[in-house]
Protein backbone atom coordinates (compact mmCIF):
# COMPACT_ATOMS: atom_id res chain seq x y z
CA UNK A 1 0.00 0.00 0.00
CA UNK A 2 1.63 2.84 -1.14
CA UNK A 3 1.45 6.15 1.12
CA UNK A 4 0.36 9.20 -0.69
CA UNK A 5 -0.27 12.99 0.82
CA UNK A 6 -2.02 11.90 4.41
CA UNK A 7 -5.73 12.76 4.55
CA UNK A 8 -5.55 13.97 8.39
CA UNK A 9 -3.18 16.31 9.98
CA UNK A 10 -2.82 14.63 12.49
CA UNK A 11 -1.22 10.94 13.89
CA UNK A 12 -2.21 8.46 16.89
CA UNK A 13 1.05 7.75 18.72
CA UNK A 14 2.28 4.83 19.82
CA UNK A 15 0.70 4.25 23.72
CA UNK A 16 2.43 1.80 26.03
CA UNK A 17 2.75 -1.93 24.82
CA UNK A 18 -0.92 -2.17 24.28
CA UNK A 19 -2.76 0.75 23.89
CA UNK A 20 -2.34 0.89 20.21
CA UNK A 21 -1.22 -2.55 19.12
CA UNK A 22 -4.75 -2.77 17.19
CA UNK A 23 -5.28 0.65 16.09
CA UNK A 24 -4.59 0.45 12.49
CA UNK A 25 -7.53 -2.06 12.35
CA UNK A 26 -9.85 0.49 13.88
CA UNK A 27 -8.57 4.17 11.98
CA UNK A 28 -6.39 3.10 9.24
CA UNK A 29 -9.24 2.96 6.40
CA UNK A 30 -9.86 6.18 7.24
CA UNK A 31 -6.69 7.77 6.73
CA UNK A 32 -5.41 8.30 10.27
CA UNK A 33 -2.21 6.93 10.73
CA UNK A 34 -1.28 5.34 13.99
CA UNK A 35 1.75 3.25 15.32
CA UNK A 36 2.09 0.10 16.89
CA UNK A 37 4.83 -1.07 19.52
CA UNK A 38 6.85 -4.27 18.40
CA UNK A 39 8.63 -4.83 21.15
CA UNK A 40 6.20 -7.23 23.15
CA UNK A 41 6.47 -10.01 20.74
CA UNK A 42 4.17 -12.36 23.03
CA UNK A 43 1.30 -9.90 22.94
CA UNK A 44 1.51 -9.60 19.26
CA UNK A 45 1.62 -13.28 19.02
CA UNK A 46 -1.88 -13.32 21.21
CA UNK A 47 -3.27 -10.44 19.09
CA UNK A 48 -2.70 -11.94 15.88
CA UNK A 49 -4.04 -15.17 17.29
CA UNK A 50 -7.12 -13.58 18.61
CA UNK A 51 -7.86 -11.41 15.29
CA UNK A 52 -7.16 -14.57 13.05
CA UNK A 53 -10.03 -15.82 14.88
CA UNK A 54 -12.37 -12.91 14.68
CA UNK A 55 -11.91 -12.20 10.50
CA UNK A 56 -11.80 -16.00 9.95
CA UNK A 57 -7.76 -16.33 8.89
CA UNK A 58 -5.44 -19.09 9.47
CA UNK A 59 -3.40 -19.00 12.34
CA UNK A 60 -0.17 -20.77 12.80
CA UNK A 61 1.63 -20.62 16.27
CA UNK A 62 4.94 -19.40 16.15
CA UNK A 63 6.59 -20.95 19.28
CA UNK A 64 9.52 -19.95 21.65
CA UNK A 65 11.51 -23.21 19.70
CA UNK A 66 11.82 -21.59 16.44
CA UNK A 67 14.64 -19.89 15.45
CA UNK A 68 14.16 -16.44 15.63
CA UNK A 69 10.34 -16.59 16.86
CA UNK A 70 10.80 -13.10 17.90
CA UNK A 71 11.17 -11.41 14.13
CA UNK A 72 8.93 -14.13 12.78
CA UNK A 73 5.93 -12.90 15.38
CA UNK A 74 6.68 -9.58 14.55
CA UNK A 75 6.56 -9.70 11.33
CA UNK A 76 3.47 -12.15 11.60
CA UNK A 77 1.94 -10.09 12.74
CA UNK A 78 2.64 -6.98 10.97
CA UNK A 79 1.20 -8.96 7.50
CA UNK A 80 -2.12 -9.43 9.44
CA UNK A 81 -2.64 -6.08 9.86
CA UNK A 82 -1.55 -5.38 6.52
CA UNK A 83 -3.89 -7.74 4.96
CA UNK A 84 -6.81 -6.78 7.37
CA UNK A 85 -6.08 -3.25 6.44
CA UNK A 86 -5.65 -3.97 2.65
CA UNK A 87 -9.37 -5.74 2.38
CA UNK A 88 -10.94 -2.85 4.78
CA UNK A 89 -9.72 -0.33 1.94
CA UNK A 90 -10.69 -2.61 -0.98
CA UNK A 91 -14.01 -2.84 0.30
CA UNK A 92 -14.07 0.96 1.27
CA UNK A 93 -13.33 1.75 -2.41
CA UNK A 94 -15.62 -0.88 -4.06
CA UNK A 95 -18.68 0.54 -2.03
CA UNK A 96 -22.20 2.44 -2.99
CA UNK A 97 -20.61 5.46 -2.02
CA UNK A 98 -24.02 7.21 -2.27
CA UNK A 99 -25.41 4.98 0.27
CA UNK A 100 -22.56 3.14 1.90
CA UNK A 101 -22.54 4.61 6.06
CA UNK A 102 -18.71 3.63 6.15
CA UNK A 103 -18.03 5.80 2.90
CA UNK A 104 -19.54 8.76 4.40
CA UNK A 105 -18.46 7.85 8.11
CA UNK A 106 -14.67 8.08 6.10
CA UNK A 107 -16.06 11.50 4.83
CA UNK A 108 -17.34 13.03 7.80
CA UNK A 109 -13.90 12.48 9.57
CA UNK A 110 -11.73 15.03 7.16
CA UNK A 111 -11.14 18.30 7.79
CA UNK A 112 -13.80 20.40 6.58
CA UNK A 113 -11.68 22.03 3.91
CA UNK A 114 -10.76 18.71 2.84
CA UNK A 115 -11.07 18.57 -1.30
CA UNK A 116 -13.18 15.16 -0.76
CA UNK A 117 -15.93 17.07 0.29
CA UNK A 118 -16.53 19.57 -3.05
CA UNK A 119 -15.13 16.16 -5.37
CA UNK A 120 -17.92 14.40 -3.27
CA UNK A 121 -20.35 16.75 -3.41
CA UNK A 122 -19.98 17.01 -7.25
CA UNK A 123 -20.06 13.18 -7.72
CA UNK A 124 -23.48 13.03 -6.53
CA UNK A 125 -24.89 15.92 -9.00
CA UNK A 126 -22.81 14.88 -11.96
CA UNK A 127 -24.48 12.95 -14.48
CA UNK A 128 -23.45 9.61 -15.82
CA UNK A 129 -20.57 10.46 -18.08
CA UNK A 130 -19.43 12.80 -15.73
CA UNK A 131 -19.36 10.55 -12.74
CA UNK A 132 -16.70 7.90 -13.95
CA UNK A 133 -14.18 10.68 -14.21
CA UNK A 134 -15.13 12.25 -10.60
CA UNK A 135 -14.74 8.53 -9.06
CA UNK A 136 -11.22 7.86 -10.63
CA UNK A 137 -10.25 11.64 -8.81
CA UNK A 138 -11.76 10.32 -6.07
CA UNK A 139 -10.51 7.00 -5.35
CA UNK A 140 -7.09 8.66 -5.70
CA UNK A 141 -7.33 10.16 -2.35
CA UNK A 142 -8.71 6.62 -0.97
CA UNK A 143 -5.42 6.01 0.66
CA UNK A 144 -5.01 4.35 4.24
CA UNK A 145 -3.79 5.67 7.29
CA UNK A 146 0.05 4.19 7.64
CA UNK A 147 0.81 1.19 9.85
CA UNK A 148 3.67 2.69 11.64
CA UNK A 149 5.60 1.09 14.36
CA UNK A 150 7.52 2.21 17.43
CA UNK A 151 11.27 0.68 18.73
CA UNK A 152 12.48 2.22 22.10
CA UNK A 153 15.98 2.12 21.17
CA UNK A 154 16.76 1.47 25.15
CA UNK A 155 14.55 -1.51 24.82
CA UNK A 156 17.71 -3.64 23.06
CA UNK A 157 18.40 -6.85 26.02
CA UNK A 158 20.77 -9.47 24.40
CA UNK A 159 19.71 -12.84 24.64
CA UNK A 160 20.88 -16.53 24.49
CA UNK A 161 19.70 -19.77 23.04
CA UNK A 162 18.50 -22.56 24.91
CA UNK A 163 22.04 -23.75 25.55
CA UNK A 164 22.06 -20.51 27.07
CA UNK A 165 24.81 -19.32 24.61
CA UNK A 166 25.15 -16.00 23.66
CA UNK A 167 23.44 -15.45 20.49
CA UNK A 168 24.52 -13.11 17.83
CA UNK A 169 23.99 -9.60 18.46
CA UNK A 170 21.26 -9.49 15.57
CA UNK A 171 19.37 -11.73 17.89
CA UNK A 172 19.10 -9.17 20.51
CA UNK A 173 15.44 -7.38 21.27
CA UNK A 174 15.83 -4.38 19.12
CA UNK A 175 17.14 -5.83 16.05
CA UNK A 176 15.45 -8.78 16.11
CA UNK A 177 11.97 -6.38 16.11
CA UNK A 178 13.56 -4.15 13.43
CA UNK A 179 13.71 -7.28 11.30
CA UNK A 180 10.35 -8.07 11.89
CA UNK A 181 9.20 -5.22 10.69
CA UNK A 182 11.95 -4.98 7.77
CA UNK A 183 10.73 -8.34 6.45
CA UNK A 184 6.83 -7.63 6.55
CA UNK A 185 4.94 -6.39 3.82
CA UNK A 186 4.00 -3.22 5.70
CA UNK A 187 5.10 -0.07 3.13
CA UNK A 188 5.59 2.30 5.98
CA UNK A 189 7.97 3.63 8.95
CA UNK A 190 9.58 2.62 12.02
CA UNK A 191 9.78 5.31 14.82
CA UNK A 192 13.09 5.18 17.05
CA UNK A 193 12.76 6.38 19.94
CA UNK A 194 14.40 7.26 23.60
CA UNK A 195 18.01 8.14 21.33
CA UNK A 196 20.30 6.92 19.24
CA UNK A 197 21.26 3.32 19.28
CA UNK A 198 24.20 2.70 16.98
CA UNK A 199 24.43 -1.33 16.17
CA UNK A 200 19.76 -0.74 16.24
CA UNK A 201 20.50 2.31 13.53
CA UNK A 202 22.71 0.38 11.90
CA UNK A 203 21.73 -2.57 11.17
CA UNK A 204 19.12 -1.23 9.29
CA UNK A 205 21.85 -1.23 6.33
CA UNK A 206 21.28 -5.06 6.01
CA UNK A 207 17.64 -4.43 4.27
CA UNK A 208 17.17 -2.71 1.08
CA UNK A 209 13.56 -1.80 2.07
CA UNK A 210 15.82 1.47 3.78
CA UNK A 211 17.18 2.54 0.77
CA UNK A 212 15.40 4.35 -2.32
CA UNK A 213 14.00 2.25 -4.96
CA UNK A 214 14.76 2.95 -8.97
CA UNK A 215 11.67 5.52 -8.51
CA UNK A 216 12.90 7.32 -5.57
CA UNK A 217 10.34 5.43 -3.00
CA UNK A 218 11.65 4.00 0.27
CA UNK A 219 9.13 1.32 1.39
CA UNK A 220 10.74 1.08 4.84
CA UNK A 221 10.61 5.02 6.21
CA UNK A 222 12.48 5.93 9.40
CA UNK A 223 11.06 8.35 12.03
CA UNK A 224 13.26 10.11 14.87
CA UNK A 225 11.21 10.88 17.70
CA UNK A 226 13.13 13.49 19.59
CA UNK A 227 13.24 16.20 22.03
CA UNK A 228 15.34 19.02 20.37
CA UNK A 229 17.44 20.26 17.76
CA UNK A 230 20.77 19.00 18.46
CA UNK A 231 19.61 15.89 18.58
CA UNK A 232 17.73 15.48 15.72
CA UNK A 233 20.86 16.62 13.38
CA UNK A 234 23.56 14.08 15.61
CA UNK A 235 20.59 11.36 15.07
CA UNK A 236 20.12 12.46 11.11
CA UNK A 237 23.34 12.57 9.88
CA UNK A 238 24.65 9.27 11.44
CA UNK A 239 21.74 7.87 9.78
CA UNK A 240 22.38 10.06 6.41
CA UNK A 241 26.35 8.75 6.66
CA UNK A 242 25.11 4.99 5.99
CA UNK A 243 22.49 6.24 3.40
CA UNK A 244 19.35 6.21 5.93
CA UNK A 245 16.87 8.79 5.37
CA UNK A 246 14.96 10.30 8.17
CA UNK A 247 11.46 10.80 6.82
CA UNK A 248 10.32 12.83 9.80
CA UNK A 249 11.40 14.33 12.81
CA UNK A 250 8.79 14.12 15.39
CA UNK A 251 9.37 16.63 18.45
CA UNK A 252 7.70 15.29 21.45
CA UNK A 253 7.80 17.55 24.92
CA UNK A 254 10.27 16.56 27.24
CA UNK A 255 7.48 16.19 30.15
CA UNK A 256 4.10 16.92 28.88
CA UNK A 257 3.70 13.36 27.46
CA UNK A 258 2.72 10.03 28.36
CA UNK A 259 4.89 7.25 28.88
CA UNK A 260 8.20 7.72 29.71
CA UNK A 261 8.91 11.64 30.36
CA UNK A 262 12.67 12.58 28.91
CA UNK A 263 13.22 15.99 30.09
CA UNK A 264 15.54 18.55 28.10
CA UNK A 265 18.03 20.13 30.58
CA UNK A 266 14.92 23.41 31.00
CA UNK A 267 14.60 23.80 27.02
CA UNK A 268 11.16 24.68 26.45
CA UNK A 269 9.20 23.40 23.38
CA UNK A 270 8.33 26.45 21.84
CA UNK A 271 12.10 27.45 21.60
CA UNK A 272 13.09 24.16 20.52
CA UNK A 273 9.90 24.58 17.50
CA UNK A 274 11.27 28.22 16.44
CA UNK A 275 14.61 26.46 16.21
CA UNK A 276 13.55 23.43 13.57
CA UNK A 277 11.49 26.15 12.08
CA UNK A 278 14.37 28.42 11.63
CA UNK A 279 16.97 25.96 10.41
CA UNK A 280 14.81 23.41 8.28
CA UNK A 281 15.91 24.68 5.18
CA UNK A 282 19.77 24.04 6.40
CA UNK A 283 19.01 21.03 8.55
CA UNK A 284 17.50 19.28 4.81
CA UNK A 285 20.13 20.34 3.06
CA UNK A 286 22.96 19.19 5.39
CA UNK A 287 21.67 15.62 5.90
CA UNK A 288 20.92 15.35 2.08
CA UNK A 289 24.57 16.29 0.78
CA UNK A 290 25.43 13.26 3.66
CA UNK A 291 23.13 10.57 2.18
CA UNK A 292 23.80 11.34 -0.98
CA UNK A 293 27.07 10.68 -0.91
CA UNK A 294 26.26 8.04 0.97
CA UNK A 295 24.27 6.43 -1.75
CA UNK A 296 27.01 7.16 -3.98
CA UNK A 297 29.54 5.40 -2.16
CA UNK A 298 27.30 2.39 -2.26
CA UNK A 299 26.18 2.46 -6.05
CA UNK A 300 22.78 3.04 -5.04
CA UNK A 301 19.67 5.42 -6.53
CA UNK A 302 20.30 8.58 -5.18
CA UNK A 303 17.24 10.64 -2.89
CA UNK A 304 15.41 12.53 -5.31
CA UNK A 305 15.52 16.12 -5.49
CA UNK A 306 11.81 16.35 -4.20
CA UNK A 307 12.34 15.07 -0.93
CA UNK A 308 11.50 16.39 2.07
CA UNK A 309 11.79 16.01 5.90
CA UNK A 310 8.58 16.39 7.44
CA UNK A 311 8.30 17.56 11.26
CA UNK A 312 5.64 17.34 13.36
CA UNK A 313 5.03 18.13 17.31
CA UNK A 314 3.26 15.99 20.10
CA UNK A 315 2.40 16.22 23.69
CA UNK A 316 -0.03 17.42 25.67
CA UNK A 317 -2.47 19.82 22.99
CA UNK A 318 -5.49 19.75 24.06
CA UNK A 319 -7.70 21.72 21.24
CA UNK A 320 -8.25 23.12 17.63
CA UNK A 321 -6.71 26.83 19.14
CA UNK A 322 -3.65 25.23 20.14
CA UNK A 323 -3.11 22.21 17.40
CA UNK A 324 -3.79 25.13 14.83
CA UNK A 325 -1.09 27.67 16.23
CA UNK A 326 1.35 24.73 16.36
CA UNK A 327 0.91 23.78 13.35
CA UNK A 328 1.02 27.24 11.19
CA UNK A 329 3.21 29.23 13.45
CA UNK A 330 5.74 26.56 13.31
CA UNK A 331 5.51 25.65 9.76
CA UNK A 332 4.88 22.07 10.97
CA UNK A 333 3.48 19.03 8.74
CA UNK A 334 1.33 17.57 11.58
CA UNK A 335 0.74 16.76 15.28
CA UNK A 336 0.21 13.96 17.41
CA UNK A 337 -2.79 13.22 19.51
CA UNK A 338 -1.76 10.25 22.18
CA UNK A 339 -3.31 10.28 25.89
CA UNK A 340 -7.23 12.08 24.60
CA UNK A 341 -7.61 8.67 22.45
CA UNK A 342 -7.38 6.80 25.77
CA UNK A 343 -11.00 8.04 26.05
CA UNK A 344 -12.16 6.69 22.35
CA UNK A 345 -12.53 3.24 22.46
CA UNK A 346 -13.34 3.15 18.64
CA UNK A 347 -9.32 3.68 17.91
CA UNK A 348 -7.34 1.96 20.95
CA UNK A 349 -7.69 -0.74 23.42
CA UNK A 350 -8.25 0.48 27.27
CA UNK A 351 -10.21 -2.20 29.27
CA UNK A 352 -13.73 -1.17 30.78
CA UNK A 353 -12.17 -0.84 34.19
CA UNK A 354 -9.14 1.23 33.15
CA UNK A 355 -10.94 3.59 31.25
CA UNK A 356 -13.88 3.91 34.44
CA UNK A 357 -10.36 4.47 36.60
CA UNK A 358 -9.05 6.99 34.61
CA UNK A 359 -12.53 8.43 34.14
CA UNK A 360 -12.63 8.81 38.12
CA UNK A 361 -9.25 9.60 38.70
CA UNK A 362 -8.15 13.01 40.15
CA UNK A 363 -5.74 15.32 38.93
CA UNK A 364 -3.42 14.22 41.62
CA UNK A 365 -3.73 10.99 40.64
CA UNK A 366 -1.77 11.66 37.78
CA UNK A 367 1.99 11.77 38.38
CA UNK A 368 5.69 11.29 37.21
CA UNK A 369 6.60 8.05 38.59
CA UNK A 370 10.02 5.74 39.46
CA UNK A 371 7.58 3.05 38.27
CA UNK A 372 10.11 1.97 35.32
CA UNK A 373 13.11 -0.59 35.64
CA UNK A 374 14.91 1.36 32.76
CA UNK A 375 14.93 4.17 35.14
CA UNK A 376 13.87 7.07 33.50
CA UNK A 377 10.68 9.30 34.63
CA UNK A 378 7.51 7.32 33.77
CA UNK A 379 4.25 8.92 33.62
CA UNK A 380 1.42 6.95 36.14
CA UNK A 381 -2.21 6.73 37.58
CA UNK A 382 -1.88 6.17 41.32
CA UNK A 383 -5.11 4.14 41.05
CA UNK A 384 -4.39 1.71 38.16
CA UNK A 385 -5.02 -1.58 39.18
CA UNK A 386 -1.45 -2.20 38.87
CA UNK A 387 -0.02 0.19 41.36
CA UNK A 388 -2.92 -1.70 43.50
CA UNK A 389 -1.32 -5.07 43.09
CA UNK A 390 2.11 -3.20 43.36
CA UNK A 391 1.18 -1.78 46.77
CA UNK A 392 -0.33 -5.29 47.50
CA UNK A 393 2.72 -7.46 47.18
CA UNK A 394 4.58 -5.41 49.19
CA UNK A 395 1.58 -5.89 52.31
CA UNK A 396 2.15 -9.44 52.07
CA UNK A 397 5.52 -9.10 52.17
CA UNK A 398 6.40 -10.23 48.62
CA UNK A 399 7.45 -7.06 46.77
CA UNK A 400 8.15 -7.23 42.91
CA UNK A 401 7.06 -9.08 39.93
CA UNK A 402 7.68 -12.33 38.63
CA UNK A 403 9.56 -11.70 35.65
CA UNK A 404 8.15 -14.01 32.13
CA UNK A 405 9.18 -11.58 29.33
CA UNK A 406 12.27 -10.47 30.49
CA UNK A 407 12.86 -7.38 28.03
CA UNK A 408 13.54 -4.97 31.07
CA UNK A 409 16.50 -7.06 32.66
CA UNK A 410 19.75 -4.75 32.58
CA UNK A 411 20.68 -4.94 36.25
CA UNK A 412 23.66 -7.12 37.18
CA UNK A 413 23.99 -5.52 40.21
CA UNK A 414 23.08 -9.11 42.13
CA UNK A 415 23.62 -11.51 39.22
CA UNK A 416 26.01 -12.47 36.22
CA UNK A 417 22.82 -12.93 34.48
CA UNK A 418 20.67 -9.51 34.09
CA UNK A 419 17.52 -9.22 35.97
CA UNK A 420 14.88 -6.68 35.90
CA UNK A 421 14.78 -4.26 39.27
CA UNK A 422 10.80 -4.68 39.03
CA UNK A 423 11.32 -8.29 39.86
CA UNK A 424 10.75 -10.47 42.60
CA UNK A 425 14.40 -12.00 42.92
CA UNK A 426 15.72 -8.12 42.72
CA UNK A 427 13.48 -6.75 44.90
CA UNK A 428 13.87 -10.09 47.30
CA UNK A 429 17.99 -9.52 47.08
CA UNK A 430 17.75 -5.73 47.46
CA UNK A 431 15.61 -6.13 50.83
CA UNK A 432 19.00 -8.55 51.92
CA UNK A 433 20.86 -5.86 51.32
CA UNK A 434 18.66 -3.27 53.73
CA UNK A 435 18.82 -6.14 56.47
CA UNK A 436 23.32 -6.40 56.22
CA UNK A 437 23.24 -2.23 56.45
CA UNK A 438 24.92 -2.46 52.92
CA UNK A 439 21.73 -0.30 51.49
CA UNK A 440 19.54 2.65 53.01
CA UNK A 441 15.75 2.47 53.20
CA UNK A 442 15.62 5.25 50.56
CA UNK A 443 17.17 3.17 48.16
CA UNK A 444 15.17 0.11 48.85
CA UNK A 445 11.89 2.40 49.07
CA UNK A 446 12.79 3.99 45.11
CA UNK A 447 13.23 0.29 44.26
CA UNK A 448 9.95 -0.86 45.78
CA UNK A 449 8.19 1.46 43.07
CA UNK A 450 9.68 -0.35 40.05
CA UNK A 451 6.74 -1.81 38.40
CA UNK A 452 6.78 -4.74 35.65
CA UNK A 453 5.40 -2.85 32.73
CA UNK A 454 5.68 -5.62 30.39
CA UNK A 455 2.75 -7.39 31.67
CA UNK A 456 1.34 -3.95 32.67
CA UNK A 457 1.27 -2.32 29.55
CA UNK A 458 0.15 -4.72 27.23
CA UNK A 459 -2.58 -6.83 29.34
CA UNK A 460 -5.56 -4.38 28.34
CA UNK A 461 -5.41 -5.14 24.82
CA UNK A 462 -6.12 -8.86 25.53
CA UNK A 463 -8.55 -7.91 28.12
CA UNK A 464 -10.34 -5.31 25.67
CA UNK A 465 -10.95 -8.23 23.57
CA UNK A 466 -12.58 -10.28 26.40
CA UNK A 467 -9.62 -12.34 26.79
CA UNK A 468 -7.78 -12.96 29.83
CA UNK A 469 -3.93 -12.47 29.57
CA UNK A 470 -1.13 -15.27 29.78
CA UNK A 471 -0.82 -16.40 33.53
CA UNK A 472 -3.96 -15.03 34.61
CA UNK A 473 -2.06 -11.36 34.97
CA UNK A 474 -4.70 -8.96 34.53
CA UNK A 475 -3.46 -5.64 36.34
CA UNK A 476 -2.81 -2.87 33.68
CA UNK A 477 -0.78 -0.34 34.52
CA UNK A 478 -1.56 3.17 32.32
CA UNK A 479 0.39 5.69 30.98
CA UNK A 480 -1.30 9.06 30.33
CA UNK A 481 -0.08 12.41 29.71
CA UNK A 482 -0.38 15.25 32.34
CA UNK A 483 -3.07 16.21 29.76
CA UNK A 484 -5.75 13.47 30.37
CA UNK A 485 -6.61 15.25 33.60
CA UNK A 486 -8.51 17.69 32.11
CA UNK A 487 -10.57 15.59 29.95
CA UNK A 488 -13.08 13.51 31.07
CA UNK A 489 -15.88 11.23 29.02
CA UNK A 490 -15.79 8.32 26.85
CA UNK A 491 -16.54 9.47 23.19
CA UNK A 492 -17.11 8.49 19.67
CA UNK A 493 -13.78 8.61 17.53
CA UNK A 494 -16.02 11.11 15.01
CA UNK A 495 -16.05 13.07 18.33
CA UNK A 496 -12.48 13.21 18.76
CA UNK A 497 -11.46 13.56 15.52
CA UNK A 498 -14.18 16.57 14.58
CA UNK A 499 -12.74 18.27 18.36
CA UNK A 500 -9.13 18.17 17.09
CA UNK A 501 -10.46 19.98 13.25
CA UNK A 502 -12.45 22.86 15.68
CA UNK A 503 -15.70 21.55 14.21
CA UNK A 504 -17.02 20.51 18.37
CA UNK A 505 -15.75 21.45 20.96
CA UNK A 506 -15.34 18.80 23.84
CA UNK A 507 -15.53 20.05 27.15
CA UNK A 508 -11.86 20.90 29.23
CA UNK A 509 -11.56 21.27 32.92
CA UNK A 510 -11.65 25.27 33.02
CA UNK A 511 -8.62 24.96 34.97
CA UNK A 512 -6.72 23.52 31.97
CA UNK A 513 -3.38 26.14 31.31
CA UNK A 514 -2.37 26.19 27.71
CA UNK A 515 -0.50 23.66 26.45
CA UNK A 516 2.46 25.34 26.66
CA UNK A 517 1.77 26.82 29.98
CA UNK A 518 1.10 23.09 30.91
CA UNK A 519 4.84 22.20 29.53
CA UNK A 520 6.14 25.03 31.31
CA UNK A 521 4.62 24.68 34.83
CA UNK A 522 5.76 20.67 34.82
CA UNK A 523 9.24 21.82 34.52
CA UNK A 524 9.39 24.63 36.91
CA UNK A 525 7.73 22.08 38.89
CA UNK A 526 11.15 19.35 37.87
CA UNK A 527 13.43 21.71 38.76
CA UNK A 528 12.17 22.34 42.52
CA UNK A 529 12.25 18.48 42.85
CA UNK A 530 16.00 18.66 41.67
CA UNK A 531 16.39 21.36 43.78
CA UNK A 532 14.78 19.52 47.25
CA UNK A 533 17.02 16.55 46.13
CA UNK A 534 20.60 17.81 45.82
CA UNK A 535 21.15 20.94 47.93
CA UNK A 536 21.98 21.91 50.21
CA UNK A 537 24.87 19.39 49.78
CA UNK A 538 25.00 19.68 46.15
CA UNK A 539 28.94 20.19 44.61
CA UNK A 540 29.89 22.44 41.73
CA UNK A 541 28.73 20.47 39.12
CA UNK A 542 26.03 19.78 40.43
CA UNK A 543 25.35 23.86 41.36
CA UNK A 544 25.89 24.23 37.69
CA UNK A 545 23.57 21.82 36.15
CA UNK A 546 20.77 23.75 38.45
CA UNK A 547 21.58 27.47 37.04
CA UNK A 548 22.14 25.92 33.46
CA UNK A 549 18.60 24.36 33.91
CA UNK A 550 16.97 27.68 35.74
CA UNK A 551 18.45 30.10 33.12
CA UNK A 552 17.01 28.01 29.75
CA UNK A 553 13.21 27.52 31.16
CA UNK A 554 13.97 31.24 32.11
CA UNK A 555 15.11 32.02 28.95
CA UNK A 556 11.78 30.06 27.51
CA UNK A 557 10.05 31.78 29.53
CA UNK A 558 10.75 35.06 28.22
CA UNK A 559 10.57 33.38 24.41
CA UNK A 560 6.77 33.14 25.61
CA UNK A 561 6.25 36.50 26.88
CA UNK A 562 7.22 38.05 23.62
CA UNK A 563 5.16 35.29 21.57
CA UNK A 564 1.93 36.53 23.26
CA UNK A 565 2.68 40.10 22.96
CA UNK A 566 3.40 39.51 19.34
CA UNK A 567 1.32 36.82 17.75
CA UNK A 568 -2.37 35.87 18.72
CA UNK A 569 -2.30 32.44 19.55
CA UNK A 570 -5.06 32.10 21.22
CA UNK A 571 -8.54 34.21 22.78
CA UNK A 572 -7.96 37.03 24.49
CA UNK A 573 -9.45 35.56 27.42
CA UNK A 574 -6.95 32.56 27.39
CA UNK A 575 -4.04 35.31 26.27
CA UNK A 576 -4.38 37.30 29.62
CA UNK A 577 -4.52 34.20 31.72
CA UNK A 578 -1.30 32.79 30.01
CA UNK A 579 0.36 35.94 30.75
CA UNK A 580 -0.43 36.04 34.14
CA UNK A 581 0.29 32.03 34.44
CA UNK A 582 3.83 33.21 32.96
CA UNK A 583 4.33 35.95 35.55
CA UNK A 584 3.84 33.36 38.20
CA UNK A 585 6.53 30.79 36.72
CA UNK A 586 9.17 33.46 36.42
CA UNK A 587 8.27 34.48 40.02
CA UNK A 588 9.15 31.34 40.90
CA UNK A 589 11.90 30.81 39.15
CA UNK A 590 13.41 34.21 40.76
CA UNK A 591 12.52 32.32 44.25
CA UNK A 592 14.80 29.37 42.98
CA UNK A 593 17.72 31.41 42.09
CA UNK A 594 17.70 32.87 45.71
CA UNK A 595 17.64 29.62 47.22
CA UNK A 596 20.63 28.58 45.03
CA UNK A 597 22.58 31.36 46.25
CA UNK A 598 21.97 30.74 50.01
Amino acid sequence: MLQNSPLHTFHIPVMGLGFTVDTPIKVARFGISSVVSIMDDFLLEDMRKIYSQKFHLPFSPIPDTDEDYRAKRIEAYLNLLHSVVKTQMEELIQSDWESDSEFRHFLELLPKDHILHRLYGEFLTAESDQKSQLKRQIRSYLTPGSIDVNIMTKVDKLNQGADGENLPREYSDALSALRGFAKSKLDAAVVFSAGLNPALYSYAEQFSGFFPDEKGHIQKRIILKVSDYRSALIQGKFLANKGLWVSEFRIESGLNCGGHAFATDGYLIGPILEEFKTNRTQLIETLKTAINQALNEKNSPRLPETELIKITYQGGIGNAQEDNFLRRHYQLDGTGWGSPFLLVPEATSVDEDTLQRILKAKKSDFYLSHASPLGVPFNNLKTSSGEEQRKSRIEKGRPGSPCYKKFLSFSTEFTKTPICTASRQYQHLKSKQIQSGEATYNEYKEVLQKDCLCEGLSAPAILAQGETPRRNLKAVTICPGPNLAYIKGIFSLRQMVDHIYGKISIALDPERPHVLVKEAQLYVEHLKSEFQKILPEANAKQEAFLEKFRKNLQGGLDYYQNLVEEFTIDSEEMIAKIKSQLAELKSELEGLKAVSAV
